[in-house]
């Protein structure tokens, strides 16, 4: 199936702003252009491609095509570099789904290293990174552990440790008498989202038991290191993040030299991945300097 270009940019532009007004300002054609432009393309593959806002957002078929435009914007431009072209349209973009965690803490290292592309990042919690590769939405994507995502080429970066912390009155209020099970089912944790289990991970761990404690909801990593410092409750943060507060004493550990680490992958589309290089690399060198060594 050939789809028109002018059809697909139209229909990127949409999900990207939210609204036919502001992908036509884009794209400076006027919103009723827009309008045929998704009518035509909708036509020729036989499905609603956006759920009418606002904002505006895909479908499942209008996320896919989107992402194939994206990805024939990556190849096209990495032509025009092998061929010394002149690439009137711009930079490419690349969509990449990261865990927050990652993000804040040394991921902007990496893709500052890296010119001629702008990143559209998806930020989700880290056990459901992947998900966005098998749904073809990303084009790569850091993901938890090692289990390779069909059709992408997979790279071991190395664990990003976790610390379980809180503040030193929060440890006298609710683990006076030690952290077990009895304290743990009691004691208010942090979560970041619903989909977040390191908590509950790293009890069993050191309790060889599962305890649901009661949790706030807070969706920020650098929100998680603040709310933990005031006392809001308990919670797994990368120790890059946490690291100035435990030397200063504003968090303790619950439990000494009980860390935990949390492998991860990069994982990119075997189409793509000859386009990506230059990223890849750039996230393997910097994950090479801020990550623990992959345990084998």
């Amino acid at each position: 199936m050939i789809l028109d270009p002018n059809h697909l940019s139209a229909l990127s532009s949409i999900l990207r702003h939210g609204s036919f007004e502001a992908a036509a300002t884009e794209l400076t054609v006027t919103p009723s252009a827009i309008s045929q432009r998704i009518k035509a393309l909708e036509d020729r593959v036989g499905a609603a491609l956006i759920n009418r806002g606002p904002p505006c957002t895909g479908t499942p078929a209008g996320l896919r095509i989107a992402q194939h435009a994206e990805d024939i914007g990556l190849l096209e431009a990495k032509l025009a570099r092998e061929l010394t072209l002149d690439q009137g349209t711009g930079p490419a973009r690349v969509r990449v789904a990261v865990p927050a965690d990652v993000l804040a803490t040394w991921f902007i290292d990496a893709i500052t290293q890296v010119d001629g592309l702008l990143f559209d990042l998806v930020v989700d919690d880290q056990d459901h990174s992947a998900e966005w590769l098998r749904r073809g939405e990303v084009s790569a994507a850091i993901t938890v552990g090692g289990q390779p995502v069909s059709g992408c080429d997979t790279y071991a970066l190395g664990a990003l440790r976790y610390i379980a912390t809180a503040s030193p009155a929060y440890m006298q209020q609710w683990f006076a008498e030690g952290v077990n099970e009895r304290s743990l089912a009691l004691a208010p944790c942090l979560t970041f989202n619903r989909k977040d289990n390191l908590q509950r991970t790293w009890i069993i761990e050191q309790m060889g038991c599962r305890i649901s404690p009661p949790s706030h909801f807070l969706p920020s990593p650098q929100g998680f290191v603040e709310a933990a410092i005031a006392g809001l409750g308990w919670g797994m943060n990368p120790v890059g993040l946490a690291k100035s507060a435990l030397n200063d004493g504003r968090l303790r550990p619950l439990l000494p030299e009980a860390p935990l680490d949390v492998g991860l992958t990069w994982q990119v589309g075997r189409v793509l991945s000859s386009a990506l290089v230059p990223l890849t690399r750039a996230v393997r060198q910097t994950a090479a300097k801020e990550l623990l060594p992959s345990q084998s």
